[in-house]
């Protein structure tokens, strides 16, 4: 376990951007910098170790559009990532940036009860160098997929390109699109979801569809029906922001949750009896054993070239024996 102490001899220094307007300065530190708590902040901001525009501020400071942060972080006591032998998938590789497609239940970075078996701790093996830019425990990581999303994940190898990277995200021109396979069927072919999302009043983990005043930010997130079956669909989503479980929430507030999402509909499997009836031969097969969320497309600009990039994930194999038993048990028509 990781605990602070001493503060770094070299500030991080950032320039605040628009989506960032009026949070407090502890807030948002503790948001770009999640290995570190928000208390942890509010004694570096009263230590003097933070400066705004070259200037101490107070941890009830709300940034503004175009302040200039200059940040002693805390020095973590803790060993870096190790290089683990993990097979990865790599769609593409440069001097600049690498896009693996990651498998499920892998976790992105190493985090509390997860210090070893992580993406990171697999590129540490087979790269030969990964970004600073978010930190000794998440080198190279520009974006992250739930433990059990499988799919196209993004990879800096220098803190130039990592940078060109995180500001496509932060504009939002980076354009991602997911595979979901989901209990119902929504009643529209296509369409906008458009609710607010915040931390659930009482269960930890979760996020939940909240009100302004309760915390709810921001979430968008366009689908399309790309098959329908009797009690099932396959569906295309592209989220328009980036909030923590954003699809998964929406789509179970709309009657349709993602199967074998544990956390969001109670189920941590579909199975062939799910799909046939508990009478069946095959009943106990077990057709998925991970939320059935993959993230398939990613449209970008490179980071060196300028030039558009559109990096595909086929589906994988859990998914296609989902798919295939639902056209042979559930098939309309």
């Amino acid at each position: 376990m990781p605990r602070e102490r001493s503060l770094s001899e070299e500030p991080t220094e950032f320039t605040i951007r628009a989506r960032s307007e009026a949070k407090r300065i502890d807030h948002y530190l503790h948001s770009r910098f999640p290995d570190y708590s928000r208390s942890v902040f509010q004694k570096v901001i009263d230590a003097g170790a933070v400066l705004v525009n070259d200037q101490a501020v107070k941890a009830s400071y709300k940034v503004q559009l175009g302040d200039r942060v200059r940040v002693w972080l805390p020095v973590l006591d803790h060993d870096v990532p190790q290089a683990e032998d993990i097979p990865l998938n790599f769609i593409y590789e440069d001097d600049t940036m690498a896009v693996v497609d990651k498998a499920p239940n892998m976790v992105v970075h190493p985090a509390k009860g997860n210090w070893s078996g992580t993406l990171v701790n697999a590129l540490q093996h087979h790269l030969d160098r990964l970004s600073s830019v978010s930190g000794e425990l998440r080198p190279g990581i520009v974006h992250r997929l739930d433990r059990d999303t499988s799919g196209l994940i993004l990879i800096a190898k220098a803190d130039r390109s990592h940078t060109h990277l995180a500001k496509q995200f932060e504009d939002r021109t980076i354009r991602k699109q997911y595979l979901a396979i989901v209990s119902g069927s929504p009643e529209r072919d296509s369409d906008y979801i458009d609710k607010l999302i915040g931390h659930h009043p009482t269960h930890r983990e979760k996020m939940a569809i909240r009100r302004p005043e309760d915390g709810g930010k921001v979430a968008r997130t366009f689908y399309k029906v790309l098959e329908r079956f009797r009690g099932y669909a396959l569906i295309l989503c592209e989220p328009k922001t980036g909030r923590t479980h954003q699809i998964r929430v929406h789509l179970t507030h709309v009657g349709c949750p993602i199967v074998a999402d544990k956390l969001y509909s109670g189920r941590d499997r579909l199975t062939m009896g799910d799909l046939i009836g508990p009478e069946a031969p095959d009943a106990d097969r077990v057709l998925i054993g991970r939320q059935a969320l993959h993230a398939h497309r990613l449209s970008l600009i490179h980071p060196k070239t300028e030039e558009p990039m559109e990096l595909v994930s086929p589906v994988p194999e859990d998914m296609q024996a989902v798919l295939q038993a639902l056209r042979e048990h559930r098939a309309i028509g």
